[in-house]
């Protein structure tokens, strides 16, 4: 993409945390044990491969700090703002700089549903909760069997088909 200028990134970086805030909140599935399915990935997905890792993970993390405060569900944590946080880093850190592909978006899934949203998410439920991490892991494991797949279709379909199509921002001519 063209350099753009620092209003024109913070813009489109704003737009797209607003989406990310709306999709996760408004347009998810909830199930039991705090599970949640939705397409919250693809904003910041779409801000990792045009921006880099620390714009993803900083727009994930003050995306869900915004979530949490428009659309509170329980407690804040801050444990899952870092989680939003290293979700967007490892996003850019496979995704920005090279072409999008499924082979890539299957591993920075596989990466962020495994080790982040199995793994880490269920820590944070059970110092929060203080659930059993057993009785958590059924849900939790299924929403990974479904997450995956998801986001390694989505990605590459929602950059390569919809986004790369869209025409290049440009200044406005004075």
């Amino acid at each position: 993409m063209e350099r753009q200028s620092r209003t024109t990134r913070l813009v489109t970086i704003a737009l797209l945390i607003t989406m990310e805030v709306i999709l996760t909140r408004l347009c998810s599935l909830f199930m039991p044990t705090a599970v949640r399915i939705g397409f919250g990935f693809l904003p910041v997905a779409m801000v990792a491969i045009l921006y880099g890792p620390i714009w993803a993970g900083a727009a994930y993390a003050i995306g869900d700090i915004i979530g949490m405060l428009l659309f509170p569900v329980g407690k804040f944590f801050p444990g899952f703002t870092l989680t939003a946080f290293l979700t967007g880093i490892v996003y850019g850190l496979v995704l920005y700089g090279h072409p999008v592909t499924h082979k890539r978006a299957l591993l920075a899934s596989a990466i962020v549903v495994l080790c982040f949203n199995l793994v880490l998410d269920t820590y944070w439920l059970y110092l929060l909760y203080d659930q059993a991490v057993v009785a958590m892991l059924p849900l939790r494991v299924l929403k990974c069997v479904i997450a995956i797949p998801l986001q390694t279709f989505l990605i590459p379909l929602v950059w390569n088909r919809c986004i790369t199509k869209l025409p290049p921002i440009r200044p406005a001519v004075k």
